[in-house]
């Protein structure tokens, strides 16, 4: 065999599970989410037996819900939560819709989501909450919002400091560690496992 074909072979090996990828139902609906082509995304999650909601992008790890989220489509975050969209699914780095919702601007997302059933102290990879990451960037509506939904305050990032602690720092956020430091403390669960 000539080594010309066997690069031929070999790349047609190495191209088929990405062409395949793009065939699949799960690339076609998180299109048809990217594009905003309602008919496509409403077909595709009213056939009997859909799991397709929460389908993973394979190379960010984003849902449906992650895609709407990050643009601030209040009809469409509200039609997947509807649709069994998973509020506390992850994406590749880590982040959950709530976190995206926060880091983004899109704070009028945060009842949506609570409401969904979003947990408002799952952290991402580095510990940071919605909380924290609210505090951080001085999002007094969101803060609210938050600990309305129960968030707490005193839970730690990797960096061993809370959302309180970031509000303290901040001479900027006078009014965020006035809704601290009208919350009561709260002790961060213990660590289940094993006992050394």
């Amino acid at each position: 065999m000539s080594l010309r074909r066997s690069l031929a072979i070999l790349a047609l090996l190495g191209a088929t599970p990405v062409a395949a990828q793009f065939q699949s139902d799960g690339y076609k609906f998180l299109q048809s989410v990217r594009d905003a082509k309602n008919n496509e995304v409403i077909t595709a999650l009213n056939k009997p037996g859909s799991q397709i909601v929460n389908t993973r992008d394979v190379t960010s790890g984003e849902t449906a819900l992650h895609i709407v989220v990050r643009r601030g489509d209040v009809p469409y975050t509200t039609f997947l939560l509807q649709k069994g969209a998973d509020p506390n699914i992850r994406d590749g780095r880590n982040n959950t819709p709530m976190l995206i919702a926060i880091e983004t601007g899109h704070s009028e997302l945060v009842p949506l989501l609570i409401a969904g059933r979003a947990n408002p102290n799952l952290p991402n990879a580095s510990g940071v909450t919605p909380l924290i990451l609210a505090t951080q960037l001085r999002n007094a509506e969101a803060v609210r919002l938050l600990m309305a939904a129960n968030a707490n305050p005193d839970q730690k990032d990797y960096n061993g400091l809370s959302a309180r602690d970031y509000a303290g720092r901040d001479t900027r956020a006078a009014a965020i560690a006035k809704l601290f430091a009208d919350a009561p403390r709260r002790a961060n669960p213990a660590v289940a496992g094993p006992r050394l």
